[in-house]
């Protein structure tokens, strides 16, 4: 049976609803074959990530980046990840992978730094874009929570044999 790994940071209400939008979509009913293990990012442990077959990352958008604890989750599983640095420290190119991964990311003005700063670590680890970002600004509406659920059914069903 196949594993995705939901890590996510929910420190608002908006951020919680978005989140278990994208559980409830990886857990749909049509959605076979595949184990949804959810954990608040400061909670992952190496061992749970190595053995994902796939991800969903959530997170709010601070100061212009990413929450501090999916920055700890990949600062703590990156190189047992199989992440790829440059010669100056910094994550390099990878060479491509197999799993996939989503991403979501809720702010109250702006995204794009998070989402940045997300993608410039996942770039350099084997795993591969499998849908398009979701970023939501301000509330949460009805189409956002709707989009959050294809989010976690498109990853999901991607790892159904």
């Amino acid at each position: 049976m196949a594993t995705l790994l939901i890590v996510h940071h929910s420190p608002t209400a908006a951020t919680a609803a978005l989140t278990e939008a994208v559980v409830a979509g990886a857990s749909d009913d049509v959605i076979d074959g595949v184990e949804v293990v959810v954990r608040a990012a400061l909670e992952v442990t190496v061992d749970e990530a190595r053995d994902a077959d796939g991800f969903l990352l959530g997170t709010s958008a601070n100061f212009g980046y990413m929450s501090g604890a999916l920055k700890h989750f990949f600062d703590s599983t990156f190189l047992q990840l199989g992440g790829a640095l440059s010669d100056d420290g910094s994550a390099g190119g990878g060479a491509g992978g197999r799993k996939p991964y989503g991403l979501w990311v809720h702010g109250r003005y702006d995204t794009t730094g998070a989402v940045r700063s997300v993608q410039s670590i996942v770039q350099a680890l084997p795993w591969t874009q499998s849908a398009a970002v979701l970023e939501v600004m301000g509330d949460v509406e009805q189409s956002d929570l709707d989009a959050a659920h294809e989010l976690g059914g498109t990853v999901a069903a991607l790892l159904m044999g």
